[in-house]
């Protein structure tokens, strides 16, 4: 810490109660009060010093020729300041400190001590100390937080923006040039900073020092200091992210509720307390407000799970509209870095329908629609060879379905979930931005089971949200089976699942029938070479074709059934299934004339049934594939 001596007198001043006496051997002939404390000293040495006391006891003393007293009680500093503004008149030893020195300019300015009124007087001192300190970090650092205490005047003389700008030139600066003490430095918290070598103290090598260093020591800042050195270092072009990231530590410090577990399965999703850990509810409001201002535009440099705490948190105080419309655009903006977990923010209005906030969710994913995420040639359906092979590329429109997607199965066992507000979420991700429908499948599932009073239609038209020919094996299998799911949902997913398996196995057939034409060289020697490859290859093709045969028996056997369930639902409803398997093409297939291979029903009373396309259909399938 910076330090300076001034004046060479031994102490001649003592306290009796709250009265300073100066035993000079003199008897005072004026009195200073300030506060409760008073100041018993001599005229001529205060007069040599200071402008506005030679003005103050001069025209005191033309009209009372008793002693003198004034009453000074806005001297800057108060009563301690004006003890060493005392002694530096006397020329009794102090010293100059990052803790006093501002309270010391500001009352030296206060009182006139010019070079008018000395050589090397007290703003002369001060200004050259002050110079010295805003050289060093920590002294910079300390001297602003002394500046509270005499805010007016330290404003006034500049104090403060010097003190900001000596600090931000510093935390933007790169942290391997430094040359200044900081209290980052490893040699301030390593306990093994120094060593001793052959009995001489050294320094030990400093460990590198992240960009993070000044992040703990501005924390300490009152908020109107600190919103000005956020400003001041956003001025010297700091990189965003080490804007966040100061940002994020200070909030993290000084608001209570943001690092508080706030979850339905915590029970921890009231509304808080007027106070929590001693700062009241209003001061954090205006905190948050203040520190949201103060976050950087750019796109990503604000993580998500950030913004979303500050949202939560945002929610539980009641912050202004205009704050949580601005939060709520900047998760938005990057809701595809978003994680299920920060985005089940509970619902704490007044008037709580839902466990969650359904409506703030809908308000950001409106936001991230209106964003040009994707590429306009990235917009593509992902077709079915894609969606077998099961591909890891993820656009951002992707990367949210999913994650709608999961929130939606995460709210939707709430029974007061209204079917509006559900549909409406999932309606607004585009189809195209789902490489798989499971995701939603799942979703309307878990909401089906939650809500059985749903309508038939109302059923369908939260089942019009999938697309069946995205499902993958799994899906499919558990849809045909899912008596929650309207039957011609469950008649489209048995259709589309025929007609993958036709299509694969016919694709096995051709490649086991090219397999089988290599095995036969036609003379040419480097065919030859290969017949052992070739043999390997027709028997994986041939197992792949036996596995296909096998789930295609299955199939059949599911569609037996459900021809079976359909039967029992009576004549009147079974006209118009049959009206509906013929808009799905599932119109009974004749076998090829002269085909002796032609599959023979299994039951010749049960393939008459007006119902039996579907099974025969499927057979027909089958024995197709086996050609």
């Amino acid at each position: 810490m910076a330090c300076m001596k001034l004046g060479s007198k031994s102490e001649v001043f003592h306290l009796d109660g709250h009265t300073w006496l100066c035993s000079t051997g003199l008897q005072s002939d004026v009195i200073i009060e300030i506060g409760e404390t008073s100041f018993h000293l001599h005229k001529f040495p205060l007069l040599s010093r200071s402008e506005a006391l030679a003005y103050l006891i001069g025209d005191h003393s033309s009209e009372n020729e008793k002693k003198c007293v004034l009453q000074l009680h806005d001297v800057p500093g108060g009563a301690k300041t004006f003890l060493l503004i005392a002694k530096f008149c006397y020329g009794v030893k102090m010293e100059l400190t990052t803790s006093n020195v501002v309270s010391l300019r500001c009352a030296a300015e206060y009182f006139g001590m010019s070079e008018d009124y000395g050589e090397e007087n007290l703003i002369a001192q001060t200004e050259n100390f002050l110079n010295e300190v805003f050289g060093g970090w920590t002294d910079s650092l300390k001297a602003l937080e002394t500046c509270e205490k005499v805010r007016a005047q330290a404003e006034e003389l500049h104090i403060v923006s010097r003190c900001i700008n000596s600090l931000a030139m510093k935390a933007s600066a790169d942290p391997s040039l430094f040359s200044w003490p900081m209290q980052g430095g490893s040699e301030m918290r390593d306990p093994c900073g120094t060593v001793f070598w052959n009995g001489i103290r050294t320094s030990a090598t400093p460990h590198p020092v992240g960009e993070d260093w000044w992040y703990e020591d501005v924390s300490l800042l009152r908020l109107p200091l600190y919103k000005r050195l956020i400003l001041a270092v956003r001025s010297n072009d700091m990189k965003p992210k080490r804007v966040a990231g100061a940002l994020m530590y200070y909030a993290k410090r000084h608001l209570p509720l943001l690092g508080r577990e706030s979850s339905i399965e915590s029970g921890n999703f009231a509304a808080p307390r007027s106070t929590i850990s001693g700062t009241s509810e209003a001061d954090q409001r205006n905190l948050l407000e203040e520190l949201v201002g103060l976050l950087p535009d750019q796109r990503g440099a604000t993580p998500s799970n950030f913004l979303l705490r500050l949202l939560r948190t945002a929610t539980m105080i009641h912050a202004s509209p205009s704050c949580r419309g601005n939060l709520e655009k900047r998760v938005g903006a990057q809701l595809d870095q978003a994680s299920l977990q920060d985005l089940l923010i509970p619902n704490t209005g007044y008037s709580v329908e839902t466990l969650y906030d359904i409506d703030c969710v809908q308000r950001i994913l409106d936001h991230f629609m209106l964003v040009d995420h994707d590429n306009p040639t990235s917009n593509y359906i992902v077709d079915e060879e894609q969606m077998m092979e099961g591909s890891h590329f993820l656009t951002p429109k992707t990367t949210v379905a999913n994650l709608i997607d999961s929130y939606l199965a995460e709210v939707a066992p709430d029974v007061n979930l209204k079917l509006a507000k559900f549909h409406s979420l999932a309606a607004a991700v585009p189809e195209y931005a789902r490489s798989l429908d499971d995701g939603i499948y799942r979703a309307i599932d878990i909401y089906l089971k939650a809500h059985p009073w749903l309508t038939d239609s109302e059923r369908e038209q939260l089942c019009r949200l999938m697309n069946c020919k995205k499902f993958s094996l799994e899906a499919s299998t558990h849809a045909t089976q899912n008596e929650r799911l309207p039957l011609r949902v469950i008649v489209q997913v048995v259709f589309f699942e025929q007609l993958r398996l036709r299509t694969s196995v016919s694709g096995l057939f051709y490649v086991s029938e090219n397999l089988d034409n290599s095995q036969h060289p036609s003379g040419n020697l480097a065919l030859a070479r290969n017949d052992l490859h070739a043999e390997a290859g027709a028997t994986h093709g041939r197992i792949a074709v036996d596995d296909m045969k096998k789930r295609v028996s299955e199939l059949e056997i599911e569609c037996l059934s459900m021809k079976q369930k359909i039967e029992k639902m009576g004549k009147t409803k079974l006209g118009s299934w049959n009206n509906l398997f013929r808009k799905f093409a599932f119109s009974q297939s004749k076998s090829k004339p002269g085909d002796p291979k032609a599959s023979k029903p299994t039951d010749t009373k049960e393939s008459s049934t007006s119902s039996a396309p579907l099974v025969n259909g499927g057979e027909h399938h089958n024995n197709e594939s086996v050609e």
